[in-house]
């Protein structure tokens, strides 16, 4: 979408007309966006799919359904699907690359851990930003030396102590290379201090991450609840702005942090939930937060559900 937004053709299979809309994209080479399909795809696909491109004469032409259309080399499909678990059948998934943007536990714990000490430590995440680019530039300019070097040595001829371009450069890369080793250690340590004091914050942005695929599951006892991952992150924003901020005292500020999110979560979902579901999420998110703390036996959850 952001890399060529003019041309592309955005298309849902309820559309009437989409058939049309994709052969027209098909001989134009136009990308297509095919958005929002179910497991089972509409069998006009699968010469698609395939890429049943033949030749006629010194075209390429593709066959969907009853038409036969020039196939543009430029052309490029991509099919989206709003399911959370969708499964699709082999024939389908060797046909396609799938690529999987649903969110993983540890990768929104870390997402949110970063929101966290931006919000409440801006110095330090702004020196571990810092601190990422400068070690990538460190690196890259390692990695710039030794191939200077290895491209000098394979294109020199004679006694390598006769060049003296290729001494010039040994000598000079021993003197960066020490700098950029240095500048590594000094950076090494850098990021320890930064990584002990990320991880004071780890269980509220573990305790808040878990909450959210509580949340999310909840669209399989009723489709209709759907909530977005930008809306919970707006919700804790929101906990984090309005949670009791004692002074010097940032065990009870990680406390207030966990216990201000929690209340507004579930004041927030209970507002568009049935009255019938609203205890069913209470206990729900008490049972991930003693998840969350080991504070709860599966054995005995277990016995308590049947």
């Amino acid at each position: 979408r952001n890399s060529n937004p003019e041309k592309l053709r955005l298309l849902r299979l309820s559309m009437g007309n989409y058939a049309r809309l994709l052969e027209a994209a098909i001989s134009n080479g136009d990308p297509v966006l095919l958005e929002n399909v179910p497991t089972v795809l509409d069998p006009l696909l699968e010469p698609l799919l395939q890429k049943a491109v033949f030749k006629a004469g010194s075209m390429n032409m593709i066959r969907l359904g009853d038409s036969t259309v020039e196939y543009n080399p430029a052309f490029r499909f991509y099919i989206t699907t709003k399911l959370p678990n969708p499964h699709y059948s082999p024939e389908v998934c060797v046909q396609v690359t799938l690529l999987n943007f649903m969110v993983t536990p540890d990768g929104l714990e870390d997402q949110m851990l970063g929101v966290l000490v931006a919000m409440e430590e801006p110095e330090i995440e702004k020196k571990r930003q810092n601190l990422v680019i400068d070690s990538a530039h460190s690196k890259a300019q390692l990695k710039e030396i030794e191939d200077r070097i290895l491209y000098l040595l394979s294109a020199s001829t004679g006694n390598i102590l006769d060049d003296d371009e290729l001494i010039s450069t040994l000598a000079n890369s021993k003197v960066t290379s020490v700098k950029i080793e240095g500048d590594v250690r000094d950076q090494e340590k850098t990021g320890v201090v930064i990584q002990q004091t990320r991880e004071t914050y780890v269980p509220v942005a573990n305790r808040c991450s878990a909450m959210f695929f509580v949340i999310a599951d909840l669209c399989k006892v009723e489709p209709t609840y759907q909530y977005s991952l930008e809306w919970f992150v707006q919700l804790y924003l929101l906990a984090i702005k309005t949670a009791e901020n004692p002074e010097r005292n940032l065990e009870r500020r990680l406390q207030c942090l966990q216990d201000k999110f929690i209340d507004i979560v579930f004041k927030k979902v209970c507002d568009s939930l049935f009255a019938r579901h609203k205890l069913m999420l209470s206990l729900l998110l008490t049972w991930k937060s003693m998840e969350v703390d080991s504070e709860v036996d599966a054995d005995e959850k277990l016995l308590l559900l049947m």
